[in-house]
């Protein structure tokens, strides 16, 4: 299924925006601007087009005219008569900028040069034309083909007005002429939609922020190919037509990525599947105010997250990650949508985990997955619907790398002695001594009612005796205590699931939002 419709393609540098067509198919986007093209006899002249108009009694030349060299676009035709002589030489276009007059240049003359030039050119006037392909919208030139249309200009012109050529000028000559009309073999032109740039949708990312800042554009986007070809600012009419657009783009990019994930999972083991992969932006700590995002590819595969500055199009690519956590020890967190009772709330009632960001965004659709060390990525994606499908992958590929993997074995100590502590998706927690290999303590999932660490190195895991139903206190210490953190927070996440797998979908915070919306 196509979609197609009119937009604006506009120029950052010289503040103009043209008239477009954008033509949508599965794969591709296609950008479409207005030409006149010649369908039959000969054509010499290039893209230069010379007509001759026979000046009219009534109607004189039958069209009017707009811009100048004032405003910094040449003088176009905004308005072309039923039934006068521009029409019935079937050569002249409403968009046509004229090059010369009677053999004269007026490519730098200004609007009231060539009124005057025309009107007084006597009743044979020869002018050329090329199409302007790049008419600035401020001219408000009609798109299609030209109709009947009215003209109520005086005799004073203004360059953004109609000035109307299409009453008497300075005649020498009384007696009707005979109409400007096509001889048999000259060629025939028109006005058609052509080709100008088409850009693959497959790993295309959308971006409707002015380049790595907060700064949001009205009704406007920019679709970024693979190799970084851009389609330039789209902008749209209305809100409505650009959310619509904005949706359907990033529905044909998902629908092409999901393509490419079953490719790849073909050449996978099992146990290595892609769960989800797409663009996103990241923000830059520390960052100077002109770039704050840059654009990323994120995967989720196997047992491990991925961060690419490019998107992995063969199998070595994977090992040119820029970053590769385990899943176990990641946790996602959305933000902007931030509630109490979020999809892992259980879990962090029992570990404590309350921190949040206090990052200043203007985006909204932001998450950040927190990593060992204390560290963290913050991320933004351009639609809620993203977001909801970014949560629950996270949530999947987590849940199926816990399953998988059974139990995690994380060295730590306490008072000098070297132990090793043991997180189990079937038996719970488990500490021994890392020499004699002795069981020191083993508590289930739901015996844990809390904890709290020093944010650096060392944990107290509060655990509640089944026979005395006492609060037992364990103190451990870890190289990485977060990843331990996370690794729990995971285990624990997904025990909930495999008992109450709605539990789980019910808390969905990012799909919830959708559907209120």
């Amino acid at each position: 299924q196509t979609k197609t419709g009119v937009a604006l393609l506009y120029d950052e540098i010289s503040e103009n925006a043209y008239d477009i067509r954008l033509k949508l198919t599965k794969e591709v986007l296609t950008i479409q601007k207005q030409d006149v093209v010649c369908v039959s006899g000969s054509d010499h002249s290039a893209n230069h087009r010379t007509v001759t108009l026979r000046r009219q009694p009534v109607g004189g030349l039958g069209l009017s005219i707009k811009g100048g060299a004032e405003h910094k676009v040449p003088v176009v035709i905004s308005k072309i008569f039923k039934d006068q002589a521009a029409e019935q030489t079937g050569m002249l276009f409403i968009g046509d900028a004229i090059i010369q007059v009677n053999g004269i240049n007026v490519e730098s003359a200004t609007h009231e040069e060539v009124v005057h030039l025309l009107r007084n050119a006597g009743d044979e006037v020869t002018i050329t034309v090329q199409y302007l392909r790049e008419a600035p919208s401020f001219l408000k030139l009609p798109l299609g083909s030209p109709g009947p249309s009215s003209d109520h200009s005086s005799g004073t012109s203004s360059p953004l007005f109609d000035s109307g050529l299409h009453l008497n000028g300075n005649s020498t000559n009384t007696a009707p002429s005979s109409p400007s009309s096509p001889i048999a073999n000259e060629p025939k032109y028109e006005k058609r939609w052509l080709d100008t740039l088409s850009v693959p949708l497959s790993m295309a990312r959308i971006s409707r922020y002015k380049t790595g800042t907060d700064k949001l554009r009205s009704n406007a986007f920019e679709v970024l190919a693979l190799d970084g070809v851009s389609t330039g600012i789209l902008q749209f009419y209305t809100a409505q037509e650009s959310a619509d657009w904005l949706r359907a783009m990033s529905t044909n990019i998902s629908d092409l990525t999901l393509q490419n994930m079953k490719m790849a999972n073909k050449c996978c083991s099992p146990s290595d599947q892609v769960i989800h992969m797409g663009w996103v932006n990241e923000r830059l700590e520390g960052a100077d105010s002109s770039q704050l995002y840059k654009f990323k590819f994120l995967a989720l595969k196997g047992s491990s997250f991925y961060i690419f500055s490019t998107p992995p199009v063969s199998t070595l690519d994977w090992v040119r990650a820029e970053k590769i956590y385990n899943l176990c020890e990641v946790l996602f967190k959305i933000h902007k949508l931030w509630l109490v009772d979020d999809c892992w709330l259980q879990a962090n009632l029992y570990l404590g985990i309350h921190q949040d960001f206090d990052l200043e965004d203007q985006r909204p659709y932001c998450f950040s997955v927190m990593v060992g060390h204390g560290k963290s990525h913050y991320f933004n994606v351009e639609l809620g619907s993203e977001l909801a499908v970014w949560e629950k992958s996270f949530q999947r590929a987590i849940f199926l790398e816990v399953q998988r993997t059974g139990s995690k074995t994380y060295m730590c100590s306490w008072q000098g002695d070297t132990l090793c502590f043991t997180v189990d998706f079937a038996l719970g927690f488990t500490c021994f001594d890392s020499k004699t290999k002795n069981v020191l303590w083993r508590f289930k999932f739901s015996q844990l009612k809390g904890s709290s660490d020093d944010g650096k190195t060392r944990v107290k895991l509060l655990f509640q005796n089944l026979d005395t139903k006492q609060i037992e206190t364990k103190e451990l210490e870890f190289q990485d205590l977060t990843a331990v953190l996370h690794c729990i927070h995971s285990f624990i996440a997904a025990k909930v699931a495999s008992v109450d797998p709605v539990f789980i979908d019910s808390q969905s915070i990012a799909r919830r939002y959708m559907y209120s919306n």
